[in-house]
């Protein structure tokens, strides 16, 4: 907390010095900012016998404030954005805590506080095509994919440096040291994720350094393949290989080809062994969408990924990621747009997902798990409440030896105002 307090204390000094520059005027004319209300209702029902809690249920508001400035002029440009997060708790006690919503009381854990916030400040700096961003970061990369699914982002603090220099190719690299969970106001070393039945084991418990880089080149309209390193200091490092493909057919008919595969090896001090194989195959007419998808681990154990973030693979889904020791798992899939039929903004989505041959340990049969998912979304599309967004999010699962038995619920409000 004290290195982030000093880093905003920095950009702020910083940004009034561009201030009062007479090279500032493409800093303010390129500017945009915008105020998102997040109102985020979440019921999570534990069926399973002995539960430690029969459900968690909170009801809360969120504020987020995005502002983003343009660069001066000259050379090398300068900018600053900044993003404001406030969460307010509209419903909550201490039997049904811990939704991931609200920050839990330092005193009394088991009871949500009040509010809770941040303030995050990001430095840029452009040269030609390149941008170097330092401060408070969201990123979004197959090694790293920062959780925005509750009422407040997961953000992280580092640098990261984004390049366009060559048609065709991004490539994105850096460091993070810091990372503030979404249920939380205060920055914290990192760690390994730990749900499910991973196996995986490590002398410590947190790391104060990933390391990144990314490679995606888009050969034409239809083909993107890329390369990403990962490197989480004392747990893990790990290589992932993706490929996208878009088939027209014709008569408004597509195949959609998505190919993940990813290799990860301890960093000298866990144990962390997983190769991870994933394929998801999308076949589009009109309004539908029909895919299937099968994804499979194999190692010693599951698959590693920065604790609270999400994980870049195929049927990582609303609650399970399917990345257990040895587990293999297929999804089936049916979205529908009804634009199609004259109704823009209303979107529907099913699918179910099965797994098994989870790893357990010597001597005890292998787990199962399946998950059952659906979203029902409207955004409105004109009028005085365009932008206005609705959303239902509904999920079940059920294992067999091994997890949680629950039913979820989530039903999401929000609306953008575009401040300039």
């Amino acid at each position: 907390m004290q290195r982030s307090l000093l880093t905003s204390s920095l950009l702020l000094s910083s940004s009034a010095v561009l201030l009062s520059s007479p090279a500032s005027a493409e800093f303010i004319k390129d500017s945009k900012a915008s105020l998102e209300l997040r109102n985020f209702y979440f019921n999570r029902d534990f069926r399973q016998h002995a539960a430690p809690q029969s459900k968690a249920e909170e009801w809360a508001q969120g504020f987020l404030l995005r502002y983003e400035s343009g660069f001066t002029e000259g050379s090398i440009g300068v900018g600053l954005d900044a993003i404001g997060l406030l969460g307010v708790k509209l419903d909550s006690s201490p039997d049904r805590s811990g939704s991931g919503l609200l920050k839990r009381d330092r005193e009394a854990p088991k009871r949500a506080q009040d509010e809770y916030g941040e303030l995050g400040l990001t430095a840029k700096l452009r040269a030609s095509k390149s941008t170097l961003k330092l401060g408070t970061l969201m990123p979004k990369l197959p090694v790293l994919l920062a959780n925005d699914s509750r009422l407040l982002p997961q953000t992280f603090e580092g640098g990261q440096l984004n390049s366009l220099e060559i048609d065709g190719l991004t490539f994105d690299a850096g460091r993070l040291r810091q990372v503030n969970q979404r249920d939380s106001s205060d920055y914290e070393d990192m760690g390994v994720t730990s749900v499910g039945v991973k196996n995986i084991r490590a002398r410590q418990t947190t790391s104060d350094a990933f390391d990144f880089a990314n490679l995606s080149y888009k050969w034409n309209d239809a083909l993107t393949t890329g390369y990403g390193f990962g490197r989480l200091d004392d747990f893990y490092r790990q290589h992932m290989l993706t490929l996208n493909h878009l088939l027209p057919l014709g008569d408004g008919q597509s195949l959609k080809s998505d190919l993940r595969f990813a290799r990860s090896t301890d960093e000298g001090g866990s144990n962390v062994d997983n190769k991870a194989f994933g394929a998801m195959f999308t076949y589009g007419i009109g309004g539908h969408a029909l895919g299937l998808g099968y994804q499979r681990m194999s190692g010693d154990t599951g698959f590693a990924y920065v604790n609270g973030s999400d994980a870049y693979l195929v049927n990582f889904v609303q609650i399970s990621d399917f990345a257990n020791r040895e587990e293999r798992s297929w999804q089936a899939r049916y979205d529908y747009n009804f634009a199609a039929v004259g109704i823009p903004g209303l979107t529907f989505m099913t699918r179910y997902l099965s797994g098994d041959g989870v790893e357990l340990g010597t001597g005890r049969e292998d787990g199962k798990e399946w998950e059952r998912d659906t979203d029902i979304a409207y955004v409105v599309q004109s009028g005085p409440l365009k932008n206005l967004g609705l959303k239902w999010r509904n999920a079940t699962v059920r294992s067999t030896n091994f997890g949680n038995d629950l039913d979820e619920n989530r039903l999401i409000l929000s609306y953008t105002l575009p401040l300039w």
